[in-house]
């Protein structure tokens, strides 16, 4: 099994492609290099850190750690997303909500992938 099939990942994915579209055709030029540069980052990390998680699977404990960086960097993104819409540097409302209803999603997600990862481990001892 791959990452590549882990539906977090695909998640990710999607959401560093469409943050990424956004921040490029969205927002202020002065705004493309500052937020829109932040969250660009923080996105990229939530896929990048459950790669790389997923590669320390075997050891258990660095998988979580991995993943809950993973999770810490989506509610980074959320925090980029919102700063950017209250701002007024985002204001396409419509995409606002979609791309905050994904990550938000995504978040929960990673979050019962984190259990499913802990009760799998307690119950393997």
């Amino acid at each position: 099994m791959s990452y590549r099939n882990l539906e977090i990942w695909q998640s990710s994915r999607t959401l560093v492609i469409d943050v990424h579209r956004m921040t490029l055709s969205k927002l202020p030029k002065f705004e493309m290099f500052e937020e829109g540069a932040q969250i660009r980052r923080s996105m990229k990390s939530v896929k990048s850190t459950m790669v790389e998680g997923y590669g320390r699977r075997r050891y258990k404990q660095e998988f979580m750690k991995f993943l809950t960086y993973s999770q810490a960097s989506c509610d980074e993104t959320v925090d980029h997303l919102e700063t950017l819409f209250e701002t007024g540097s985002l204001s396409d409302k419509p995409i606002y909500d979609d791309l905050h209803q994904r990550l938000d999603r995504l978040g929960k997600q990673i979050n019962m992938f984190i259990q499913s990862v802990e009760r799998s481990h307690v119950s393997a001892k």
